[in-house]
C-alpha cells in the first residue's frame, strides 16, 4: 500500500473505533467526558514513560488508561457532593491533568518526542513511517493498535449491546435486573480511554474528540433507533475521515485538522437539514402547525356566525383583522390558503365554509 492509503486506512479505523463508544457518550450526555479523557490520557502516558524511561513500554499505554478512567471517577467524585455541576466538574479536573501532563513534559521529556503540538494535532501524515512486524507483514503501528482497538469495542459491543441499552436509556431498571450500571459505566469509560489512547499519537487528542463526538451527534439527530445510530455513526465517521484527508490535500493543511473540520461540516448540515430535528425542519413544522391552529381558528369563526343574520359583518376578510387580532398580511394568507384546500369560499366579499370546511369546523369543536 501507498503511504497515502495507509493514512486513509488509519483514519478511517479510528474513526470506526471512535464511533462505536462515542454513540453512547453522545446518548448519555456525557460527550464532554471524551474531550476530557483525551486530554488527560496524556498524564498517564507521560507518568508511564517518567517510570520506564522507554516510549515502546507498555507502561505508558496502561497509564494512560488508568488515567481515563481516575478522570472519570475525579469528575463524578466533585460532581457527587452537590456543590458544582458536572459540566463545572469536568471543567475542573481536565484542565488540571492536562497542565500537569504538560509540566511534566516541559521540566523532565522535553527531549524526546512528547509535545504539546503532536498531542493536539497528532502526525497522521508521519503515521505510515512508524512500522511494526505483524506476522511477517510490515504495518504501520498506528494501523495495527487502531485496528486492536477497533475489534475490541466490536466484541465489547457485541457481548455487552443488551446492558448497554438498558443502562443507558434506564439505569434504574438496569440495576432492577441486576446489570450493575455503575460497572457497564466504568467499563464503557474504560473503553473510551483505551480507544483515545490507541488514537491519541496518530490523530491527536482534538481528532479523537471530533471522531468520537461529532459523527454520533449527527446520528443523532438523523434517527432515533439506535442500532440505525450506530451504523450511521461508523459511515458518517468515515465520510469524515476521508474527506477531511483530500481536503487537506488539496488546501496543503493538517489532516488531522482538516478531517476535524469535516465532522463539523457534516453535523452543520444535518443541525440544517436533518428531516425531523433539522433547523429548516422545525422551522417549517413550527410554521405549518401555526398555519392549522390559524385554519381551524378560520373555519370555527366562520362556523359560529353561519346562518346568524352577521354573516356580512362577522364573515368579511377586514373583520377578522379585529375579531381575531391578525395581521392583514396574514389575513390573506390564512384565507388565501383556506379556498386552495376547499375549506372556504368566497361570496362577494363575504367568506362561507365549503362543505369540507364545515366538516373541518366540526371536527375542531369535537
Amino acid at each position: 500500500m501507498t503511504p497515502q492509503l495507509e493514512v486513509q486506512l488509519i483514519a478511517v479505523v479510528i474513526a470506526v473505533a471512535c464511533a462505536l463508544p462515542g454513540v453512547f457518550l453522545v446518548l448519555r450526555r456525557m460527550a464532554m467526558l471524551s474531550d476530557a479523557i483525551s486530554h488527560t490520557v496524556l498524564l498517564g502516558i507521560v507518568l508511564g514513560y517518567l517510570i520506564s524511561n522507554n516510549l515502546a513500554s507498555p507502561l505508558l499505554f496502561a497509564g494512560a488508561v488508568v488515567m481515563g478512567v481516575i478522570t472519570v471517577w475525579l469528575v463524578e467524585l466533585v460532581s457527587g457532593s452537590q456543590l458544582v455541576r458536572e459540566d463545572a466538574a469536568i471543567g475542573l479536573v481536565f484542565p488540571m491533568l492536562f497542565s500537569l501532563a504538560v509540566l511534566l513534559i516541559s521540566r523532565y521529556a522535553g527531549t524526546i518526542h512528547l509535545d504539546t503540538d503532536s498531542v493536539l494535532l497528532g502526525e497522521l501524515a508521519f503515521a505510515p513511517f512508524d512500522r511494526i512486524d505483524l506476522l511477517g507483514i510490515d504495518l504501520p503501528r498506528a494501523l495495527v493498535t487502531g485496528s486492536g482497538t477497533l475489534l475490541l469495542n466490536v466484541v465489547l459491543l457485541i457481548l455487552f449491546y443488551k446492558e448497554l441499552k438498558l443502562a443507558t436509556f434506564d439505569p434504574a431498571f438496569a440495576a432492577t435486573l441486576g446489570f450493575a450500571p455503575h460497572i457497564i459505566h466504568y467499563g464503557l469509560m474504560t473503553s473510551v480511554s483505551l480507544t483515545a489512547m490507541a488514537a491519541f499519537d496518530a490523530v491527536g487528542s482534538i481528532l479523537v474528540i471530533a471522531l468520537m463526538v461529532a459523527p454520533p451527534a449527527t446520528a443523532y439527530l438523523l434517527t432515533n433507533r439506535l442500532p440505525r445510530m450506530l451504523g450511521l455513526s461508523v459511515i458518517l465517521g468515515v465520510v469524515a475521515a476521508i474527506s477531511g484527508y483530500w481536503l487537506a490535500r488539496w488546501l496543503d493543511v493538517s489532516i488531522a485538522g482538516a478531517m476535524a473540520t469535516m465532522t463539523g461540516i457534516i453535523f452543520g448540515l444535518a443541525w440544517l437539514f436533518a428531516p425531523q430535528r433539522g433547523l429548516v425542519a422545525q422551522v417549517w413544522q413550527q410554521r405549518r402547525r401555526r398555519e392549522q391552529f390559524a385554519l381551524q381558528l378560520l373555519t370555527l369563526h366562520l362556523f359560529n356566525h353561519e346562518g346568524s343574520g352577521k354573516e356580512r359583518i362577522e364573515c368579511h376578510p377586514d373583520h377578522l383583522i379585529t375579531e381575531l387580532r391578525w395581521s392583514p398580511t396574514f389575513v390573506r394568507t390564512v384565507v388565501r390558503r383556506a379556498e386552495q384546500i376547499g375549506l372556504i369560499r368566497r361570496q362577494g366579499s363575504v367568506l362561507s365554509l365549503t362543505e369540507q370546511g364545515r366538516r373541518f369546523a366540526q371536527s375542531v369543536e369535537v
